[in-house]
């Protein structure tokens, strides 16, 4: 990025990002992490409660995405000490702190879905599919 005519970047944790959105996509990129994100915006949930809201991400998937964020300090992971063990995942300062990013995120999507598309019930009879190719 240029500042002032000198190229600069940041490092990160061993890590060179050359824009500001590289650093933020590092964090919240890939198909699920804003999703999963969007769900623990402002409230707790467990593991099961994000899989249900969340159907087409496997739990392998899942999983992962959530020990990214975690590592990255974004989703803090509290386990409580019972039979069967309950777990916790909600949003650190830092990751409250992507509130606004998310929310933008979300209401482009909106607008986007409304004018290039529809919205229908899942399940819903009108619901369209893609075809899916014919197996070889």
């Amino acid at each position: 990025m240029l500042i002032n005519n000198k190229q600069m970047v940041f490092q990160i944790e061993g890590r060179t990002f050359h824009c500001a959105l590289d650093v933020t996509m590092n964090y919240i990129g890939g198909k699920w992490k804003s999703v999963v994100l969007w769900y623990l915006l402002g409230q707790t949930r467990r593991f099961s409660e994000l899989k249900k809201l969340i159907p087409s991400i496997t739990e392998k998937m899942l999983s992962l995405q959530l020990k990214e964020l975690e590592a990255d300090g974004i989703v803090c992971r509290t386990v409580y000490p019972q039979v069967p063990p309950k777990v916790e995942y909600a949003l650190t300062d830092f990751g409250r702190e992507l509130t606004p990013i998310i929310e933008a995120m979300a209401k482009w999507g909106r607008n986007t879905g409304k004018n290039r598309g529809k919205l229908v019930e899942l399940g819903s009879k009108k619901t369209e599919r893609k075809p899916r190719p014919a197996k070889a």
